[in-house]
C-alpha cells in the first residue's frame, strides 16, 4: 500500500461530507469533507505501488477541467481505473453539493 498527499487550490467548500463507491468492492471509495479556506487537501491510498505519477496527473487535469471545493478529499483506491476514480470524485462532490436541497 502507498499513500499520497496533494493540495490544490478550491473554491468555496460543498455544503455537506459524503462517501461514493466502496473500496470492497474492488475500485475505489472517496470521502469529501468540507472545510473553509482555498485549497482542496487529497490523500491518497492506493494498492498500486509506483503510482504517484499517475494519480498527479489525474489531479492535475482534474484541476484543469473544473473547479475544486475546497476540504479534505480522502480516496482509498483498490486498482480502479482512470475513469472510475473520475466517476467516483465526480460522484461525492455532486453527493455533497445536493446535500442540503
Amino acid at each position: 500500500m502507498e499513500r499520497f498527499k496533494f493540495s490544490y487550490p478550491a473554491t468555496q467548500p460543498l455544503p455537506a461530507q459524503a462517501q461514493a463507491g466502496v473500496v470492497g468492492s474492488g475500485d475505489l471509495e472517496a470521502l469529501y469533507q468540507p472545510q473553509l479556506g482555498n485549497t482542496l487537501n487529497i490523500n491518497v491510498m492506493t494498492s498500486v505501488d509506483g503510482s504517484h505519477g499517475l494519480w498527479q496527473h489525474f489531479f492535475d487535469r482534474l484541476s484543469a477541467l473544473r473547479s475544486l471545493p475546497s476540504g479534505q478529499l480522502d480516496l482509498h483506491d483498490f486498482g480502479a481505473t482512470p475513469g472510475v476514480a473520475r466517476l467516483r470524485i465526480e460522484q461525492v462532490f455532486e453527493e455533497a453539493g445536493d446535500a442540503n436541497q
